[in-house]
């Protein structure tokens, strides 16, 4: 059984028990532990509980449910996160994008140890280029291939992106830290000649405090600062091993529909002779930028990358995402990619790619 399933009946089992003998005066830590549970009829119930509202007529309870206090956290018939604008209005207006997905605010705190998602969890069967990277190679001999690899231009691909809290309130109020992972693989799946092998997975570990905000730049919203650690790999043996440690900033921006992370990162240092790729950064980048845009239930993505030098180690990358409702919670995914990086493989290996496929989660 899932400890944050226990925690919920737990804290259930608390608001009902406190209903009983509090009712007409309910004691704030026990409103406030309703809002631990993660069902909503449960969260809810368990709010009536506790405010002595269990026996009023359906009508006046929804009357008051639209007069709630601000702050009041739940969601709309989309399942989109909301919160009241405004005492009494019976307004309610959506969590902005990193609120909603990171618990920014107080009033969107969900507590530790539930399951988020990070970027993008999609499975696209037709992803293609006009250049795939047959011979990977890299400064260091031993990660240099001699022979050319027997590779199709039209291959699959797919991603899991998953993140949670596991500490919320570093410092009293402030800081969470959030623990992420991330793998995106690449599948040879039409290449019958080679067995269909997987040509390629990226593991991505990482760790990050991060802190609400509350600034304004240009008419855009600062509201998140964040700092972690982060290792990707590819998890193959030489000559295929690639591989880099980082430290990285996470800078959130945001305005109505609009959101803008800037991840500026500090390659870890690594010894010469145990380096995989050791002019990475001139490929991959020391920073990006992510642009998001939400339009009609679409959801638009930019993502910008470069190595910030200048002459022959000026290099970069561009990729695009569209993702758009089909059915229920199934989405539709297109992806193109231009440039160096488009996985760890092919951190110097520059080229374009398009793929289009089904999306259960978008950014963040």
């Amino acid at each position: 059984m899932k400890p944050h399933f226990i925690a919920a009946c737990l804290s259930l089992a608390g608001c009902l028990f406190a209903s009983s003998s509090h009712a007409q005066n309910p004691d704030p830590a026990d409103i406030r532990a309703c809002t631990g549970i993660e069902s909503d009829a449960q969260r809810l119930a368990c709010y009536d509980q506790a405010t002595g509202r269990v026996n009023l007529p359906a009508a006046q309870k929804r009357t008051e449910q639209q007069a709630a206090a601000p702050g009041v956290f739940g969601h709309d018939r989309n399942g989109t996160s909301t919160i009241s604008a405004q005492p009494d209005s019976g307004v309610t207006q959506p969590l902005s994008l990193l609120d909603s997905r990171w618990e920014l605010s107080p009033e969107s705190k969900l507590g530790t140890f539930n399951v988020r998602g990070y970027k993008p969890v999609y499975v696209m069967p037709v992803f293609a280029t006009s250049n795939q990277n047959n011979e990977p190679h890299s400064p260091n001999p031993v990660n240099t291939v001699t022979s050319p690899q027997l590779l199709d231009n039209v291959e699959s691909k797919f991603q899991l992106s998953l993140k949670t809290k596991v500490w919320q309130g570093v410092f009293g109020d402030a800081g969470d830290i959030w623990v992420a992972y991330t793998q995106d693989s690449h599948w040879q799946v039409y290449n019958s000649q080679a067995s269909r092998p997987f040509r390629e997975t990226n593991y991505e570990p990482e760790a990050m405090l991060v802190f609400d905000t509350h600034y304004e730049v240009l008419g855009w919203d600062g509201r998140l600062l964040g700092i972690g650690v982060d290792h990707q790999s590819n998890g193959q043996s030489d000559p295929l091993s690639r591989s880099w440690n980082r430290v990285m900033a996470d800078i959130g921006f945001e305005r109505a529909g609009w959101t803008v992370m800037l991840r500026p990162w500090w390659r870890i240092p690594e010894s010469r002779a145990d380096d995989n790729n050791p002019d990475i950064s001139n490929y991959m980048g020391r920073g990006d930028m992510q642009i998001i845009h939400e339009w009609n239930g679409q959801e638009f993505g930019l993502m910008l990358r470069h190595s910030l030098r200048g002459g022959s180690e000026s290099h970069g990358a561009a990729q695009f995402t569209w993702s758009f409702p089909l059915i229920g919670n199934l989405r539709g995914y297109m992806e193109a990619f231009k440039g160096y990086g488009e996985s760890m493989i092919d951190y110097n290996h520059n080229a374009t790619y398009l793929g289009i496929g089904i999306s259960l989660l978008d950014w963040y």
